[in-house]
């Protein structure tokens, strides 16, 4: 059914060009304008969080509802902040964040019952506010605060003062992310270009496949927009589907064009070619399209809304390029024609310098990828060799994937930190001078009640108890904050923790809060409490992880086995594609954590270690690497059981099927790892290690 469907998606694209092409453009530039219109709805922090932590920020979030903490550090080098300098700095501040539209509860560090606002040594001090608003008006309405801010700061140019809290971190770190989205975008085309045009020689042939990658991301994200209505999507969900959508749109396309330029070779029309690309790798682009939704579709069992975001946005882009480029480009192909070859002048190429290099790379790729010729000359001379010993070989392969997967035993997982954020941001800076100066009081571990009246003796005593016992372990640091929101219904008590939020110290002492103090505080009080903050957020996302990581592998290896068995008609090659991905999955989990977590590479990818992987990688990396590994297996199985069925031998067949895919196969690899590796260069320590 499959090839039925694709050889008449392919025959009627070719046949009908105009209506395919302007059809698809049509789509394209709705979904983008739809998208606009509607715009990217976030998850907040109660939305995203999991377990025990999750319920606390739930709590928060209807408790404290539409407001951002935020905080301003003055602080002297030489003096104390009692003196004359600091303190007109301090009423500046004050005055100028009063005075903003949205701020209220301006606390001084001067006014009774603040001690904790000064640091221990005396020469800092915290004046701290909120802004009224959801998140998206808090993160508006932060900008004038902010100048208002930087203006007081401007009149005592002796004394430091600096702004963080919620609302201009969110800020900052929303522009970082679009930045590094706009700089990956800006490289990533370029360099698939180039790559394209070396493989193919034809600035037309390599313009094709980039224009379905890109349309393909850029309709995505714009339905993405009245999705994200009802299920609220991470903004970090434009960069999943940029990478996936480039990486799979160029793979099929080239797909595409290598059969058609194969079958031109051997005396096709042009109309011809088509025709039997798309019986043959059309319908190898549907089956590798479907595997790959199988895999993207385990992100939804994940249990966390991270997750499904995810899945929805990575099996979207899939689903988006695998009908462009069974529908669009035969239009595309038949539209140009012989002109879709021409090549630039050799006098061109040595101009720009890639004369040598467009000369020299079809011995590497293979002359099927220009002229439907078999494969290059060090692709001949690989398969030779491992055809001639293939035990050999694939026990030697096999030892080379599982020496790189040694590493991958001692993997540990953790939430990315504050500390883990790129540190030119001005707010990281004022973050690092305030957890200097105040340890832990950026990532306070926060004990969350509910009860119907939280300010009856009871609890307000077990409050202070928990508290005074909390600092007395030597886990937790000053001051503590016990705060209660207007309605009297919820009680939030906030303990600075030892350690960076994301390391063992912290997370011993979470876990030393949650089965030591919270039991004493839960019989003292008589009401239930919830331990939430970065920490046990992090602790919580791993515990989840471990547990769903089962049921996320079992789905998409079943799935993928019963899609190759039905297929192929054989349970050899499903078995050998399935054990293949996760030596591949595995070596790459040993990759990540030899770099990452051992803190190898640092100055070359310019990062520091924090000693663990993101939490969400690991299960990610698996269905990417899984889903997109597939469309090779795929499209090479199919050629080979193609001429296995044309009446060949086993062994010539797989020989047939692998040199007439080395060169597609080879150059759709380079894009991807191209595409990737520019992830590797933004500042986001999370993209770093998604790209490498």
């Amino acid at each position: 059914m499959n090839e039925t469907l694709a050889a008449r998606a392919g025959r009627w694209s070719a046949k009908h060009r105009k209506k395919a092409v302007l059809g698809w453009l049509a789509f394209v530039i709705v979904a983008v304008v739809v998208g606009g219109a509607v715009g990217m709805k976030k998850p907040n922090d109660a939305q995203e969080g999991v377990g025990e932590s999750g319920r606390g920020d739930q709590i928060l979030d209807a408790g404290y509802p539409d407001k951002a903490g935020e905080t301003v550090l003055i602080q002297t080098k030489n003096g104390t902040v009692r003196d004359a300098d600091v303190r007109a700095a301090v009423a500046d501040v004050v005055s100028a964040v009063k005075a903003q539209p949205g701020v209220q509860e301006v606390e001084s560090p001067y006014a009774p019952g603040n001690e904790g606002q000064i640091s221990q040594n005396g020469r800092s001090a915290l004046v701290q506010f909120e802004i009224r608003g959801d998140d998206d008006l808090a993160e508006e309405r932060v900008g004038p605060v902010e100048d208002a801010v930087r203006a007081a700061a401007a009149q005592h140019p002796g004394v430091f003062v600096g702004q963080f809290g919620d609302a201009s971190a969110n800020k900052a770190l929303s522009k970082a992310f679009e930045d590094d989205f706009k700089k990956a975008e800006s490289l990533s085309l370029p360099l698939t270009l180039l790559i394209l045009f070396l493989a193919f020689g034809a600035i037309l042939a390599a313009g094709v496949p980039l224009l379905l990658g890109i349309t393909a991301v850029g309709a995505t994200i714009g339905l993405l927009g009245p999705i994200s209505q009802l299920v609220p999507l991470d903004e970090n969900i434009s960069s999943v589907v940029l990478l996936v959508g480039m990486a799979v749109g160029v793979d099929y396309t080239l797909f595409y064009l290598r059969r058609e330029r194969e079958e031109k070779a051997r005396g096709l029309s042009s109309r011809e070619a088509i025709g039997v690309a798309a019986a043959t790798s059309g319908r190898a682009i549907l089956v590798s399209g479907m595997t790959v939704l199988v895999a993207m579709a385990g992100m939804l069992f994940a249990g966390s809304r991270t997750f499904s975001a995810l899945g929805i946005g990575a099996m979207l882009v899939v689903a988006v390029a695998m009908i462009g480029s069974v529908t669009v480009v035969p239009a595309m192909l038949s539209l140009l024609g012989d002109k879709i070859d021409a090549r630039p002048s050799r006098w061109l190429l040595r101009k720009v310098g890639l004369g040598r290099v467009e000369a020299r790379l079809p011995h590497v790729l293979g002359r099927g990828m220009r002229d439907g010729g078999q494969g290059g000359r060090l692709w001949s001379a690989v398969l030779d060799r491992v055809l001639r010993r293939p035990a050999l070989s694939a026990a030697a392969a096999a030892g080379v994937l599982v020496v790189l997967a040694i590493p991958a035993f001692s993997m540990h997982t953790a939430n990315t930190g504050v500390d883990d954020l790129p540190k030119g941001l001005e707010v990281m800076q004022v973050y690092d001078k305030m957890q200097a100066a105040f340890p832990g009081g950026q990532i306070p571990a926060t004990v969350v009640v509910k009860a119907e009246d939280v300010t009856n003796g009871r609890i307000t005593s077990a409050a202070q108890r928990l508290a005074d016992g909390a600092l007395k372990t030597g886990q937790f640091e000053e001051p503590a904050d016990i705060t209660v929101n207007p309605d009297k219904t919820v009680m939030s008590i906030s303990l600075p923790i030892v350690g960076d939020g994301t390391d063992d110290a912290s997370t011993a002492a979470v876990t030393m809060l949650r089965q030591d103090l919270i039991p004493r505080f839960e019989r003292d009080a008589g009401e239930s409490a919830y331990v939430t903050g970065m920490t046990a957020g992090s602790k919580d996302f791993n515990d989840l992880m471990k547990a769903r990581a089962p049921i996320v592998f079992a789905f998409v290896l079943s799935l993928a086995f019963i899609l190759l068995l039905v297929t192929f008609r054989s349970i050899v090659i499903p078995i050998k594609a399935i054990v293949m991905n996760l030596l591949s999955v595995g070596a790459a989990y040993g990759v990540l954590v030899w770099v990452f977590q051992y803190g190898n590479l640092e100055g070359l990818l310019g990062f520091e270690s924090n000693g663990a992987v993101t939490s969400w990688l690991p299960m990610f990396l698996f269905v990417i690497l899984f889903g997109l590994s597939m469309d090779y297996h795929v499209f090479i199985l199919s050629r080979v059981r193609e001429a296995f069925d044309s009446g060949m031998r086993t062994e010539d067949a797989v020989a047939h099927g692998i040199r007439s895919t080395a060169g597609v196969v080879t150059s759709a690899a380079i894009v991807m790892v191209a595409v990737f590796g520019v992830f590797a260069t933004l500042s986001a320590l999370d993209f770093k290690m998604m790209g490498v």
